[in-house]
């Protein structure tokens, strides 16, 4: 029987933290020559996941440069890429969501035609510019795919409503089966500064901004309701894993990094931020992939942006959307440390991104699609 050769790439940290568990699930398969690629558009957030998980890559592009941009991004992966696909010719490639590496990755198969498999695809806001660029990049690569492997049945509608009516998937999001892999009862942090913080006595806010569209007087408007919520609630710790983006570094240590009761560290590896997530009080984020991880934990998210791609959460009642105005943003948190009744409704909510077989459903998926198996799939109900 002739095994199928699946190539995955990707090349930022949250990208790894969801495809990790697919590529495990890929390796353990007898029907499938699993390859890893990885561009190294964010190097060490992204090498710090990879020894978390345990994955050698096959090919490592290293494309990484200071003060790069998006431009010097997509040539250099797209480039490489290039090589890399030309070499190995997979029977498909797989890429993740909506960042640089993504659009550029499934843009080189495209023009070596080479299939390309969605993973975490339909995701929409419907405004080009928010989140910027990733909801153009996954909005093309939704176009370019063969096999769209959308989280809910709401992603999966997107895709139907753009023309998309073959190959769409629903298999839950991959981050959900990344968690079992990481979240501990006995954990004990690399950090001495998370060891040392009071979880049982002290309502911890565990914190992440770093969307581009937040950028200026968004990210500052977002560090003065932290500031503000420190000042006003003497049981809150303020605890955020600041992004290497120099621009955000700036605003965050301007505004809140000489006061008490706020940890300001460097990003961490995948297991030691599920684990802070799980010990936490509660999530204020800009992030998409927190929004889907901290439910599974039983965590509140307050989403400071304008929109989100993810209205599952918001629906089911697991996240906020709290916007990125000062007084907003406090007056939500206040809720949440306050009113036991707000925060155990939202704390107690059903997560609707996944049961922890995202990646079994995906290469089920593949396998059915190339004919190894004649079992299609079910969808995951959420």
């Amino acid at each position: 029987m002739k095994k199928i050769k699946v190539m995955t790439v990707f090349g930022t940290r949250p990208e790894a933290v969801k495809m990790a568990p697919l590529v495990k699930e890929l390796q353990s398969r007898n029907e499938i020559i699993s390859i890893c690629c990885v561009t190294g558009q964010h190097r060490e957030m992204l090498d710090s996941m990879l020894q978390v998980y345990g994955i050698t890559p096959d090919y490592d592009l290293d494309i990484m440069e200071k003060n790069q941009t998006l431009s010097t991004i997509t040539c250099k992966a797209l480039a490489g890429m290039e090589d890399v696909l030309k070499k190995e010719q997979p029977d498909i490639l797989l890429v993740h969501g909506d960042t640089t590496t993504t659009f550029s990755g499934a843009l080189a198969a495209f023009y070596q035609q080479i299939p390309v498999g969605h993973v975490e695809a339909g995701l929409r806001t419907w405004d080009k510019y928010s989140p910027f660029p990733e909801e153009i990049n996954r909005t093309l690569v939704g176009r370019i795919a063969e096999l769209n492997f959308a989280p809910t049945s709401s992603n999966a509608a997107n895709l139907r409503a753009e023309g998309v009516t073959e190959g769409i998937f629903i298999t839950g999001n991959t981050v959900i089966d990344a968690m079992k892999y990481t979240v501990r009862d006995d954990y004990v942090f690399e950090s001495d500064a998370l060891n040392s913080l009071d979880f049982e006595n002290k309502k911890v806010i565990t914190v992440t901004c770093h969307r581009r569209e937040n950028y200026g007087k968004p990210l500052q408007d977002i560090m003065l309701a932290l500031k503000k919520l420190v000042e006003t609630y003497e049981d809150v710790v303020i605890v955020d894993p600041v992004h290497l983006s120099p621009v955000v570094r700036e605003t965050v240590f301007g505004t809140i990094g000489e006061l008490d009761r706020v940890c300001l560290i460097d990003p961490l590896p995948v297991d030691e931020m599920h684990n802070l997530m799980a010990r936490s009080y509660m999530i204020i984020t800009d992030s998409g992939g927190l929004q889907e991880e901290a439910p599974a934990l039983g965590k509140p998210v307050l989403v400071v942006r304008k929109e989100t791609e993810r209205p599952e959460a918001v629906k089911a009642g697991t996240v906020k959307l709290a916007g990125v105005e000062t007084d907003v943003i406090f007056d939500m948190a206040s809720e949440l440390l306050t009113n036991e009744e707000a925060y155990q409704q939202m704390a107690k909510a059903v997560n609707p991104y996944g049961d922890g077989n995202a990646s079994k459903r995906i290469v089920d998926a593949i396998l059915w699609h190339f004919g190894v198996s004649d079992k299609q799939p079910e969808d995951f109900k959420g």
